[in-house]
């Protein structure tokens, strides 16, 4: 069943909807949320995601545009995050914002990307999230990140770049 559909269904007050509708995407949703916090913090933002998916599915417009609405939601809960942690961190005159470490791959090569892909800006890594690892098409980036088309090519661009160069430099 499509998205679509199911949103359709879920206003209706249809929990089998509902659940299909989680079971469908929580891993996607998941996976962003590690690759842009790390696995320790993935699952408490993932909850508060899905309270809001919950809670918005009323409002969503655009039922066909599920898609992009969820990952734009996960990205602000992954961003109220950030932004709290950097607070604190900042309170902590010595500490470093926390490492974004992601040994859950078994394969080096994986491992070592997944590294590189840690050590990017919030942005860069982002965007290169969205687009390879969810598979998501440049316009709904774009959409996702509440930037224009044009700039999320720009950003891909140079996060390719970044991505590159942390690569090379590995020994």
């Amino acid at each position: 069943m499509d998205n679509e559909s199911l949103v359709l269904r879920c206003r209706l007050g249809d929990r089998a909807a509902l659940t299909e509708l989680v079971r469908a995407w929580h891993e996607p949703v998941l996976t962003y949320v590690r690759r842009m916090l790390g696995p320790g913090r993935a699952d408490d933002v993932t909850q508060e995601v899905w309270v809001a998916v919950v809670r918005g599915l009323p409002r969503l417009k655009d039922p066909a545009r599920f898609a992009p609405w969820l990952f734009t939601i996960a990205r602000r809960a992954v961003a109220t995050r950030l932004r709290a942690e950097y607070g604190e961190a900042a309170l902590d005159a010595g500490a470093e914002p926390p490492a974004v470490p992601d040994g859950t791959e078994a394969v080096l090569d994986r491992a070592e990307l997944f590294d590189g892909l840690a050590a990017l800006p919030p942005r860069e890594r982002e965007i290169l999230v969205l687009f390879y690892l969810e598979d998501l098409s440049l316009e709904d980036c774009a959409e996702i990140c509440g930037i224009p088309l044009g700039t999320a090519k720009s950003r891909l661009h140079r996060a390719r770049g970044l991505l590159r160069g942390q690569l090379e430099e590995k020994p």
